[in-house]
């Protein structure tokens, strides 16, 4: 079921993860961010658009952990955008002749029989440095940061005053870093990057739980911060 949360921008929420779908109308369609876990999620969503009428005319990843990389063919076969690193990541797991073996093996249990791997991580990279996602619709200014996961990136929809924060600024799950050198600094530099923002924000959609609306938003900041 779709939930309007701002003109024109409508979630669906996951029962198992909280995962957070969300759909921007555009002119001619709807952009698509992080399309869901599992194959019913994404086939009850794919009826929701036909019957308002709305194709999926883009795809984006915010960023290559496995619950933000899936599709279904009954989305159709819009191009899928997600940054280069995003793309890249993806590219190297896809290479792996065992792949699909290896991401079945971490799928939780109660969903691993109904989560559709067959289109799994096909992301267009889009190039180094790219601002504004290429779609007919409403301004999409993509967020790139190091925060979380490699090529991760918020979406920023100024005209809707929302805040698309991938796996940041949740209120169900305690920030998450990234495999790298300095995990903690590269998720400060992502905070920061949302903060520079907050003020033109009113709704936040973080990638798990709940939104935040107004006041909640510099909240999630500092409670990911602290």
């Amino acid at each position: 079921m779709l939930k309007q949360v701002a003109e024109g921008v409508l979630i669906h929420q996951s029962e198992l993860l909280e995962n957070n779908t969300v759909v921007v109308q555009g002119r001619d369609g709807v952009l698509l961010v992080d399309a869901g876990i599992t194959g019913a999620e994404m086939t009850c969503l794919a009826s929701d658009l036909r019957q308002l009428g709305r194709p999926v005319v883009a795809g984006f990843s915010t960023h290559p952990d496995w619950d933000h990389v899936l599709w279904h063919a009954e989305l159709g076969e819009a191009p899928r955008y997600g940054t280069a690193r995003c793309a890249d990541f993806m590219q190297g797991v896809l290479s792996n002749p065992d792949w699909k073996a290896g991401v079945a093996e971490g799928l939780p249990p109660e969903i691993a029989e109904d989560t559709p791997l067959d289109l799994y991580g096909l992301i267009t990279g889009l190039p180094a440095g790219t601002a504004q996602l290429p779609w007919d619709g409403p301004e999409v200014r993509i967020i790139e940061h190091p925060a979380h996961a490699r090529g991760h990136a918020a979406l920023l929809i100024e005209e809707r005053r929302v805040l698309i924060a991938g796996d940041m600024l949740s209120d169900v799950f305690v920030p998450m870093l990234d495999d790298t050198v300095e995990p903690i600094e590269d998720y400060l530099v992502g905070l920061g990057r949302l903060e520079g923002v907050a003020d033109a924000v009113d709704v936040v959609i973080p990638g798990h739980g709940s939104l935040a609306r107004a006041e909640e938003v510099r909240a999630r900041i500092e409670l990911d911060r602290a």
